[in-house]
């Protein structure tokens, strides 16, 4: 029997992240089906046994995954302050983060694409991604809301359709055959007219200290 005592302290969650770390980066070279035990452990830098105490199944595995994809997320929203800023903005910022991800850590939506492809016929995967999924879209919803009580947005705007329809044509450029981040703007752009957004210059990323 291995004895293993670190899974609740800070090396536990430090292989728990390269455990993440190496998984993500396979998914993002082969895809899930390439996905194998031994791999991730030695792309990790631990052995087989270490990686099975940690992440016991193959559920275990897509959670912590899809648990990292969430943290990422949340990291990069929160490194642009969004206190005090109108619905536009924030709308604005959304718009920001996503095109920044393109550019400079293209693997996460990789990553993502693949697992939500997976979903569709795994429900342990589907289990996973769908609070990830859900928190995004009730994200913009809220925004959108606010936008229009505010008179940010189109005073008939559907905040959920509106979502759907942002996060759809945000999602769809990673398949464009243009991946260009011109045409990703020129998304934007029409996004923010049919949401009755104001002129404003495009919506590139802000600077962070």
């Amino acid at each position: 029997m291995i004895a293993c005592t670190d899974h609740n302290t800070p090396t536990g969650d430090r292989r728990r992240a390269a455990i993440a770390a190496a998984a993500r980066a396979l998914i993002a070279e082969r895809g899930f089906e390439g996905l194998r035990t031994r791999d991730i452990a030695a792309r990790a830098g631990i052995n087989v046994a270490t990686m099975h105490y940690h992440v016991p199944s193959k559920e275990a595995l897509v959670a912590l995954v899809a648990q990292s994809l969430r943290d990422d997320f949340i990291a990069q929203h929160n490194a642009r302050p969004r206190a005090g800023l109108s619905a536009g903005e924030i709308l604005r910022l959304e718009i920001a983060d996503f095109r920044e991800t393109r550019e400079h850590n293209i693997d996460l939506f990789r990553v993502m694409a693949e697992m939500m492809e997976k979903a569709r016929r795994d429900e342990n995967i589907a289990a996973a991604m769908r609070p990830m999924q859900g928190f995004w879209h009730r994200q913009i919803v809220d925004i959108l809301a606010r936008g229009v009580a505010e008179g940010d947005f189109r005073a008939d705007l559907d905040p959920q359709a509106g979502a759907t329809i942002f996060l759809g044509a945000l999602i769809g450029t990673m398949r464009h055959p243009d991946p260009t981040s011109a045409h990703f703007d020129r998304v934007a752009a029409e996004i923010a007219r049919a949401f009755g957004l104001g002129p404003s210059q495009p919506a590139l990323p802000v600077a962070k200290a």
